[in-house]
């Protein structure tokens, strides 16, 4: 380095956060995060800061904008959804473990859904904020649906865009029906997944 070479500076986005301000985040994500799905992501951000018990200040200084938040979220729960397929994959059972990760995956599916429309509504290329997570979870995804392919339990002709599909047409079903109608219409779209089934 020249003497007269300044030493490169970090920005405070370079650096990571202190203990007290990433437990801060965290309250607000998971207070954002229950509030839109019992309400939808039309919640404010002064509201979102009273459930996560901050001042609005603390809010706006992690996530500028209420699309940003809304982008966190999302990615935090596409995140929580790669855990829980990698823990899937990890399971003894291939048909137990690909069965209760559709589950998990269908009733998810309807949240996910609201934030992603309430983005592109925004203007936000939703793909582009959840590619590495989203492209992750399409692999454990597949290996999930190889392997109850192999065991026997899965229709050999099934995809995973298959699934996608089944599962933006279950929450369609259900969202046109009465929210108890849940469980069956995922207790059949399983059952369509089988051999002999479809």
């Amino acid at each position: 380095m020249n003497a007269g070479t300044a030493p490169p500076t970090s920005t405070a986005a370079d650096r990571p956060l202190r203990a007290d301000a990433r437990r801060n985040r965290e309250r607000v994500l998971a207070a954002a995060d229950e509030a839109f799905a019992l309400e939808g992501p039309g919640v404010p951000l002064d509201e979102i800061a009273r459930r996560a018990g901050v001042g609005a200040g603390t809010v706006h200084r992690h996530f500028p904008t209420k699309e940003a938040l809304l982008q966190a979220v999302l990615v935090g729960r596409l995140e929580g959804m790669l855990a829980e397929a990698r823990a899937a994959l990890a399971a003894a059972d291939p048909v137990e473990s690909f069965f209760g990760f559709f589950r998990i995956m269908t009733d998810y599916a309807q949240n996910k859904m609201d934030l992603a429309e309430a983005l592109g509504r925004q203007g936000v290329d939703v793909r582009a904020v959840t590619h590495d997570v989203a492209t992750a979870l399409r692999r454990a995804l597949d290996e999930l649906l190889t392997r109850a392919q192999d065991a026997g339990a899965v229709r050999a002709d099934i995809t995973v865009d298959d699934l996608h599909a089944l599962v933006v047409g279950t929450v369609a079903a259900v969202r046109a029906s009465a929210p108890q109608d849940a469980v069956r219409v995922g207790a059949l779209l399983s059952d369509a997944l089988r051999p002999g089934k479809g």
